[in-house]
């Protein structure tokens, strides 16, 4: 089974999507541990709740990046780390820390990759007049939101859409995309060529009524590609 650590700073909506599909069977891995830079954050409560061990300390009590990241690297020592899970991480990884995890780093953003790149996703897209946005699930490198895309889903923008309102409709999607492509992972079908990324088909075939490339996020249909496959 595939053993994951999960970064976040945050509420962790995605991280207990991903211990909900792990509990559930349909997702093949473990997360043996959630690292928070804020020791207050509500996702430290949920990942205790599920059981699974954290390590929270305040990146404002180190001198550098640098430095609180050979922290985070010392904890991760302690446990075999199969990929790093970035679930609404809030800061920049060292140099040093993606040398280390190479290929392994993974994260999930709220738009459809390279469009709004950084920190205000939906609330750029409803500036810049989108009629659709989304969210990306991507191998993490050097330049922020740059990695190959392993998986995307689109959502409408509405007539009265508000940043908070488009950022749940994402959400919704973001909860459903994330553990299929750490499943994929664990099942070996991520193939990786320069920026292309394919998925090879399930080893023991499935019927094609268990792929969806449309889903429903708060009432609304939703295009997403690679189609989810059943659990997800």
């Amino acid at each position: 089974m595939m053993q994951i650590a999960i970064l976040a700073s945050g509420n962790g909506t995605n991280a207990q999507s991903i211990f909900e599909h792990s509990k559930s069977g349909a997702l093949h891995a473990h997360v043996v541990r959630v690292l928070c830079n804020k020791p207050d954050a509500p996702v430290l409560e949920r990942a205790r709740k599920a059981g699974i061990p954290t390590w929270a300390r305040d990146h404002r009590e180190f001198k550098t990046r640098q430095e609180f990241d050979r922290a985070m690297l010392r904890e991760l020592e302690k446990e075999h780390i199969d990929c790093i899970v970035l679930a609404g991480y809030m800061r920049l990884l060292s140099s040093e820390f993606l040398d280390v995890y190479a290929g392994r780093i993974f994260n999930i953003h709220p738009a459809l990759l390279p469009a709004f790149p950084g920190a205000k996703a939906p609330a750029d897209a409803l500036q810049y007049g989108v009629k659709m946005a989304g969210c990306t699930v991507h191998f993490v490198e050097e330049v922020v939101d740059s990695g190959p895309i392993l998986i995307q889903a689109a959502v409408p923008v509405l007539p009265d859409d508000t940043p908070r309102a488009l950022q749940t409709r994402i959400n919704a999607c973001e909860h459903r995309i994330y553990p299929q492509a750490l499943q994929w992972l664990a099942e070996g079908r991520v193939r990786r060529s320069g920026r292309h990324v394919s998925i090879l088909p399930p080893l023991h075939g499935q019927d094609s009524d268990g792929f969806t490339g449309q889903i429903m996020a708060e009432g609304v249909p939703c295009l997403v590609w690679p189609p989810l496959e059943k659990g997800f």
